[in-house]
């Protein structure tokens, strides 16, 4: 691996050099490209450097096992060089993975009710809880968006942000056709049904990576409605911005300020415009928004919550856990570390460094 590794330090040593020249000081956007990079490449130094580390002292412990005196003292370093060593190739590798430009990015998440009626729009409901219970845990803050909710509290559509470090580089994997199974409080004969909700993870977009020419935007403003046609309130507050080169759509009703659904509405408009930005840029990414969060279809899931059996099942990892209370009121580690886990490996095994 040092063969593969030998650019690391000369390059480090490079950058602290460039970036305390004169003329590099003076063109900002070159030491911020600098800056950049030497930060990146900063703890992949360091760990290059614990790993030579590593190697030289098994050296030492090996040239010991010849000496009787030193025997022991040299099996007991060396059976702790077993563990370090491989644990700090496995980080090299995670090291060498390309940065994802989004991965401490905020998010916008929509939920969608799919196919089950009412017991969809609750079990939306439900997820729109588990996410904001799962942020609270991370120190993330959330906020609504805008909701279109049942008469009885289900979600038919509901969008909100989430404010955090790392909150992309998690909740990223949450996209998708999600499915429970269980008996609906709306059904009267006990018989468990099946729905599903969609999930759309979307990283949120400053204005600098989309920008949106004013004249490209139609905005609507009207009177925001709750359950059963009820005015909120009584002035034009909620916002419509239709995106006229794409079709793209955005409400926001959730503010009493017609200026503050503007805001919201503008943000999950970048959201949304970035998303089919980069999905045009990476083929492998979904091309639309469908192919993203599928179509609602019972037999499209990447999870399934089955509380007859008090399980949580995983499809894309095959992964199954017992605890699905916990885990709907925002204790979802262990899955999403699991997730994570899967797609480090992948990336490592596509780029021949696993």
């Amino acid at each position: 691996m040092l063969d593969r590794l030998d650019w690391v330090h000369p390059r480090f040593e490079e950058l602290g050099v460039l970036l305390s020249e004169p003329d590099v000081v003076q063109d900002q956007a070159r030491w911020r490209s600098l800056m950049r990079e030497h930060s990146q490449l900063e703890p992949l130094d360091a760990a290059v450097r614990q790993y030579e580390a590593l190697l030289a002292q098994k050296e030492d412990a090996l040239s010991m096992l010849s000496d009787p005196d030193m025997e022991d003292i040299a099996k007991e370093e060396l059976a702790r060089l077993e563990d370090s060593i491989p644990q700090t190739e496995q980080q090299i590798r995670l090291l060498l993975l390309p940065e994802d430009p989004d991965a401490e990015k905020n998010v916008v998440v929509e939920i969608r009710s799919g196919a089950g009626g009412e017991e969809a729009a609750l079990f939306g409901t439900m997820l729109m809880r588990m996410y904001a219970r799962y942020a609270e845990r991370q120190g993330w803050r959330v906020e609504m968006m805008d909701a279109n909710m049942t008469e009885l509290g289900g979600v038919k559509e509901a969008v909100f942000s989430v404010t955090g470090s790392g909150a992309y580089s998690r909740l990223r994997y949450e996209s998708g056709v999600h499915r429970v199974q269980r008996i609906p409080v709306t059904e009267s004969n006990g018989k468990r049904q099946t729905s599903t909700a969609t999930v759309a993870v979307l990283p949120e977009a400053e204005e600098v990576d989309v920008r949106i020419d004013p004249g490209d935007l139609r905005i609507d403003v009207y009177r925001a409605s709750g359950h059963g046609g009820q005015y909120i309130n009584k002035t034009d507050s909620a916002v419509r911005i239709t995106h006229l080169p794409t079709g793209v759509v955005v409400t926001c009703q959730d503010e009493k300020s017609q200026l503050k659904n503007k805001e919201k509405a503008m943000r999950v408009l970048r959201a949304r415009l970035y998303e089919r930005l980069q999905s045009e840029k990476d083929e492998a990414y979904a091309a639309d928004r469908r192919a993203q969060v599928g179509t609602g279809d019972r037999s499209e899931r990447i999870r399934t919550y089955n509380f007859n059996e008090g399980r949580v099942t995983d499809h894309r990892i095959g992964r199954t856990i017992y605890t699905i209370d916990a885990f709907v009121d925002g204790d979802m580690d262990e899955i999403l570390d699991a997730l994570i886990f899967e797609d480090q490996q992948r990336k490592l095994k596509a780029l021949n460094i696993g």
